[in-house]
């Protein structure tokens, strides 16, 4: 063993490199959150935004959450990711390969999976993974956010959707093949460059979008060897001004997906990469809302659950400031008691990453 892996491994405290974070024990968690940033393109994050969320809820993060946009930066994002070690968290970094940010429902033009496929990217991404190596602690990574959802340019509607003669098997709708070879292509690459370090999550939205069979998040999987974790978004109401019909509970959304997922991946756990509820909704307070989910979430209901984390930021919809979005806990006294009661009424129920 060289002394470069042994001083690896002892910067990551009790885990081995190249391992990916282990689940802690059934009825366990970690807690992690986006802590929100200004410019709402999640990559403006600081250390305050993340100790103004601890406060509040009263318990230190496992991981902080934040997204690299290639549209601004292909390089691994060492400056975010340190200082987050530093706050004795582990970076989850979402690989945002996109050309531009939030378009919604149109298709990328830059980073197309054909093109990432085809290599196009290669060295840009043998680059990311070598400074992901040099790093030298756990990181967690994500490609491919909530992809059963064409509100991402990854989403198979913009890649041969449900057609079963452009790429690949003609037995599998070209949409979700393409993606899947890309997700692969992606962990190859950055293996090979020695980014050993790296736990991989394959993240998919309790909703879909198109409703077809061939957007179903089973077709995007892509496979045991390529995903350590799944992640899993579930969101009330995120907008004021949104429809009663909007009005409906984290277990009433994830209860129908949970099944589905443990069929496909019976041996991965599951995190709540990102839940939340805005505060101003008139039909159900966040407060209330934010209880149900994490009374649920807490009492065991789903065991293959084994972390969560908030998404703890807001924006602006429109002209007229009612209709602003907040789910931050500092914004709503009544959300941030929930957190603090309930994460402190299950204090012993908690695991520490380092420690597992």
């Amino acid at each position: 063993m060289t002394m470069r892996v042994m001083l690896l491994l002892v910067a990551a405290g009790t885990m081995a490199l190249g391992q990916p974070i282990p689940a802690p024990e059934a009825g366990r968690f970690y807690h992690g959150s986006y802590p929100g940033g200004v410019t709402g393109e999640e990559d403006d994050i600081t250390v305050r935004d993340v100790q103004n969320y601890e406060q509040v809820v009263g318990r230190k993060v496992e991981w902080v959450y934040f997204s690299n946009n290639w549209y601004a930066d292909r390089r691994f994002p060492a400056e975010t990711a340190k200082w987050i070690r530093d706050h004795g968290a582990v970076p989850y970094i979402r690989l945002m390969m996109r050309s531009i940010d939030h378009e919604t429902g149109k298709p990328e033009k830059q980073f197309t999976l054909q093109a990432i496929i085809d290599g196009k990217y290669d060295e840009d991404l043998k680059a990311w993974g070598k400074e992901a190596a040099a790093f030298g602690s756990p990181l967690i990574v994500e490609y491919g956010t909530e992809v059963n959802g064409e509100w991402f340019g990854w989403n198979g509607s913009f890649h041969g959707g449900g057609r079963k003669d452009g790429f690949g098997d003609p037995k599998k709708a070209d949409g979700p093949e393409r993606f899947v070879a890309a997700y692969r292509h992606i962990v190859d690459t950055v293996r090979a460059s020695g980014a050993a370090n790296i736990t991989w999550v394959f993240h998919l939205d309790s909703a879909q979008s198109p409703e077809a069979a061939w957007n179903r998040f089973e077709n995007y999987y892509p496979g045991p060897d390529y995903a350590d974790w799944i992640g899993v978004s579930c969101y009330g109401p995120q907008n004021p001004t949104d429809d009663e019909e909007e009005n409906v509970s984290f277990r009433d959304k994830f209860d129908p997906v949970y099944p589905r997922i443990v069929k496909l991946a019976p041996d991965k756990p599951i995190m709540i990469a990102e839940f939340g509820c805005t505060t101003g909704y008139p039909h159900v307070l966040a407060e209330d809302w934010a209880k149900a989910a994490l009374g649920d979430i807490l009492s065991g209901r789903w065991p293959n659950v084994r972390g969560f984390s908030w998404w703890n930021e807001r924006w602006e919809n429109d002209d007229n400031p009612v209709h602003n979005t907040t789910m931050r806990v500092q914004d709503n006294p009544a959300l941030g008691n929930v957190f603090r009661d309930t994460l402190k009424a299950h204090d012993g129920d908690f695991a520490n990453i380092k420690k597992q």
